[in-house]
């Protein structure tokens, strides 16, 4: 087997040899090290490309900018909307699939532009099998590159080599577009990844470090890590949650306590009709008043 250098070797050299790569650029740890490597093998010739849209949060774009400016890469964005297709409003099984093939047409668009001839995107080896991966298709029939999955490159393998890059993003939890929070069947709608992204933009100010709120159709329901749980219970945090949630629009603020859950709301990972979720709805709780006490 392969050590992890040995596979970035063959991941180096394999870059080199092109005329030039234009990497899809969302700023996480995968496509942070294709960039990062592109960038060492090709110098100039690599570019990174982020598109702009409604499911991006703006602190994603952000770390994008920042994580570019660490490793020296040319960094474009190219701004389009989801919420143009239909397919992809519906919100069915297939929404990934119809999302990244929007997303990669954009990056075969500004490739092209740019006479590069080489569109990579951060798929890793890990990637395949974990679950439902509708995106991948689309990874498939329009011939990106992937070289983190081509070199049989892990998850793992992924996070040691941006050590070793020194990205910030080594340990970036994942964090998938916005319309993973709602659930699927419901439609996907400007006004729902609005208030989903202001929502998470709460947990994120107070320090969760893994998190997700599911936008259903009115009830809010959040997940933290298991570890972080307890700070969820917290009853300043609970107020601050609940109100700043019920101003968004949202009827209902739960928790649920299974925890966070990667594609908890994605089709093969959502609960039985008849199962009961465990959720607590802590947020209906008056904790002033029990402090007062």
């Amino acid at each position: 087997m392969d050590t992890v250098e040995e596979k970035l070797e063959a991941m180096r050299a394999d870059l080199a040899e092109r005329d030039g790569v234009l990497v899809a650029f969302s700023g996480g740890v995968d496509s942070g090290v294709v960039a990062a490597v592109a960038r060492e093998a090709l110098g100039e010739d690599a570019v990174a490309c982020t598109a702009k849209s409604e499911t991006l949060p703006d602190e994603e774009l952000d770390d994008a900018r920042r994580v570019a400016d660490e490793i020296g890469i040319q960094h474009d964005i190219v701004e389009f909307s989801e919420l143009d297709s239909p397919d992809f409003v519906a919100n069915g099984d297939d929404r990934c699939y119809h999302c990244r093939t929007m997303r990669l047409g954009q990056m075969f668009n500004h490739a092209k532009e740019l006479d590069i001839g080489t569109v990579c995107d951060g798929t890793n080896a890990s990637d395949p099998g974990e679950g439902h991966r509708p995106g991948l298709q689309a990874v498939e029939e329009l011939d990106a590159h992937s070289p983190l999955l081509e070199h049989d490159i892990t998850k793992e393998e992924v996070r040691e080599i941006a050590d070793r890059y020194d990205l910030s993003v080594a340990d970036k939890p994942s964090m998938a577009c916005l319309s993973s929070r709602i659930p699927t069947g419901l439609e996907v709608t400007e006004e729902k990844l609005t208030r989903v992204e202001k929502a998470e933009r709460v947990l994120r100010e107070w320090g969760f470090s893994q998190f997700r709120v599911r936008d259903h159709d009115g009830l809010a329901r959040i997940e933290v890590a298991e570890d972080e749980l307890e700070v969820a219970l917290d009853p300043n945090f609970v107020e601050t949650v609940r109100d700043h949630l019920t101003d968004l629009g949202f009827e209902h603020v739960t928790l649920d306590l299974h925890g966070y859950q990667t594609g908890s709301v994605s089709p093969g990972n959502e609960a039985e009709a008849d199962d009961e979720p465990l959720v607590e709805n802590v947020f209906d709780t008056d904790y002033s008043a029990l402090r007062s006490e």
